[in-house]
């Protein structure tokens, strides 16, 4: 399904548009950050805050990291300060990288086992299919993210793949 070159561009651009919609969101005033807008995750902060928890979840599951210590459903509050949060996704994207570099083709199409606190039952899914999933998550609440962000006044610059991983 995917090779460990798919998933670190992945993580390249990840870190990428991370980065750039950050510095968009930290132009704007907290007010504005937290301002519900009626998306599914009611704020930019609380878009923002959900997606490193996705984030935080996989990578639990992929590299034994630890678990972010609330449920999806707290996710959107889960990270309280801009300033803190912002670092904790650079690290985040930081050891995203770092992970990518180590996959192999054989991790990939393997199997994986996880209880789905979302669904509330166990599931066996391939490896790859996780590891899309895991960019798409980020890409797809990415993308409410930026709109909220643009609608608020701000710009990202380009978002395009092909345009932001050599």
């Amino acid at each position: 399904m995917i090779t460990p070159q798919f998933a670190r561009a992945m993580a390249s651009y990840n870190a990428e548009m991370n980065r750039r919609l950050y510095d968009a969101a930290a132009r704007l005033p907290q007010a504005e950050r937290l301002a519900d807008r009626g998306a599914f995750w009611g704020s930019i902060h609380g878009t923002l805050a959900h997606i490193l928890w996705g984030d935080a979840m996989w990578m639990h599951r992929f590299a034994g990291s630890p678990a972010p210590a609330v449920g999806m459903a707290e996710s959107p509050s889960w990270q309280q300060d801009f300033d803190t949060m912002a670092d904790a996704r650079a690290r985040a994207d930081a050891d995203i990288a770092a992970w990518a570099e180590t996959l192999d083709q054989a991790w990939l199409d393997g199997e994986m086992v996880w209880f789905s606190g979302a669904l509330g039952r166990e599931l066996r899914k391939v490896r790859g299919l996780l590891v899309a999933h895991m960019f798409n998550h980020q890409t797809h609440h990415r993308g409410q993210a930026h709109a909220l962000i643009t609608a608020a006044g701000e710009q990202t610059g380009d978002t395009d793949l092909f345009i932001l991983v050599p």
